[in-house]
């Protein structure tokens, strides 16, 4: 039986962490490859990247393999691609780089020690491996469809603690973070010298099984007045946090602990103070430790890659489940083979919520979405340049966008669901 009464902790990081800046930049990549394939007619199908990102004092290193439009290859004098020592295209790192000073600047970096102007980029980019590239390619002419780029295990989660269908300890955690970053850079009030590190920390106790109040608030801002202490920033930062929580209607208790910039100064702050890495906050990307995680991080990667498109599409999954009101919360797992196109299982997880069978559902799920990896791409829409806004305040209990941005959060396969689940019931029932 799960625990009805119990205190629960995630947390969050702002779009100018030193992690999330290379998330951002390594997504910056993954949209301008598909940008300059739609530009020169390459096929989206085609679009390869695993690209990673480190980030330190004033300096960038991006690498990676990477398959691209000849709008993006080396050429020389005479207009001839150039080749490394394989046989690959060369990279051209001229719009790389942009593309990561542009995402540097929108952050808001302008210090000393790391300015989008004067950071040195290196741009290591190289062409994708062809023992890695037959998994997805080689296995199309065999199956007829494309297989799984790499092996691996996903898993959504959904349930009814917030409007978005999340937990409610990380969807606070962002919630703060994302309006301490619009009033900075809307340049309100004191709230324009904060500066754009960040992370925050919210605990929530659970009163048979529900979030009730928030017991311990934890921020740590970076500010740019050097003569701030932590209670200058207190006061600062305090309306939009209130604010922040107000959103779900969840309360404040009257002995809650707050801790707000508890070391002292925070001036020094992104990859000047901490290098940075993609890939290394997959528990604030996700679900904040309230389920389960695979392992794969999701920013800088195409989406044959399984790490990012069955985790949206167990997301997606996870969430239509619990918005048909099959369940009050639901957890989804699904298995991949390199080069295997269909998952080698898929298990439902309903935490003892369940109105159905948790077997019904995991067959309605095969039967209303073809989980391969091209079916997720098709089915949500994949292949588009939509994926720098991901790198910040987590990749689930998003608003979809009209530019086709986070997809897997529609509930637009309740009805179809239902009707599979239906039909599932039925067929056990005759079965018996």
């Amino acid at each position: 039986m799960a625990r009805k009464n119990y205190l629960f902790t995630s947390e969050s990081v702002s779009e100018g962490h030193p992690d999330k800046v290379c998330d951002r930049i390594s997504d910056e990549i993954v949209d301008l490859v598909y940008k300059e394939a739609r530009k020169a007619g390459m096929d989206p199908w085609k679009v390869r990247v695993a690209c990673e990102t480190l980030a330190t004092t004033n300096r960038v290193v991006i690498a990676g393999e990477v398959r691209v439009p000849e709008s993006l290859i080396k050429k020389d004098k005479t207009g001839k691609v150039m080749q490394d020592s394989f046989g690959n295209p060369l990279v051209n790192p001229s719009k790389f780089r942009s593309a990561a000073r542009k995402a540097i600047r929108s952050i808001g970096y302008e210090q000393d020690g790391f300015h989008w102007k004067t950071a040195k980029i290196d741009v290591l980019l190289h062409g994708q491996s062809p023992d890695i590239g037959q998994g997805v390619d080689n296995s199309s002419d065999r199956q007829g469809e494309e297989g799984a780029g790499d092996q691996g295990i996903m898993f959504g989660y959904a349930c009814r603690e917030t409007p978005d269908l999340m937990p409610a300890p990380i969807y606070y955690s962002h919630k703060i973070l994302e309006l301490l970053a619009e009033a900075r850079k809307s340049g309100e009030g004191d709230a324009a010298k904060l500066g754009p590190d960040a992370k925050s920390q919210v605990t929530v106790r659970y009163i048979d099984g529900r979030p009730a109040e928030v017991t311990q608030i934890v921020l740590s801002t970076q500010h740019l007045d050097a003569s701030w202490d932590n209670k200058k920033v207190r006061s600062v930062v305090e309306p939009y946090i209130r604010e922040a929580l107000s959103t779900g209607g969840i309360t404040i208790s009257d002995d809650c602990n707050w801790y707000i910039n508890p070391t002292g100064k925070f001036v020094i702050g992104g990859p000047d103070g901490d290098a940075g890495l993609t890939g290394r906050k997959i528990i604030v990307d996700t679900y904040g430790g309230a389920a389960a995680h695979g392992g794969g991080a999701f920013s800088g990667k195409d989406t044959t890659k399984v790490d990012r498109s069955a985790a949206y599409a167990a997301r997606y999954l996870a969430k239509n489940v619990v918005a048909a009101k099959l369940a009050e919360r639901c957890s989804i797992q699904l298995s991949y083979a390199i080069g295997v196109a269909q998952p080698l299982s898929v298990y439902v997880d309903m935490h003892g919520t369940g109105k159905v069978a948790e077997e019904v559902v995991e067959k309605a799920i095969r039967e209303v979405m073809d989980l391969s990896p091209g079916g997720i791409r098709r089915h949500l829409d994949l292949n588009k340049p939509i994926y720098a806004k991901t790198a910040a305040y987590g990749h689930f209990g998003r608003k979809p966008g009209r530019d086709g941005s986070f997809s897997w959060e529609k509930t637009d396969l309740v009805k179809a669901l239902k009707e599979a689940v239906g039909n599932e019931e039925a067929k056990a029932r005759l079965a018996a």
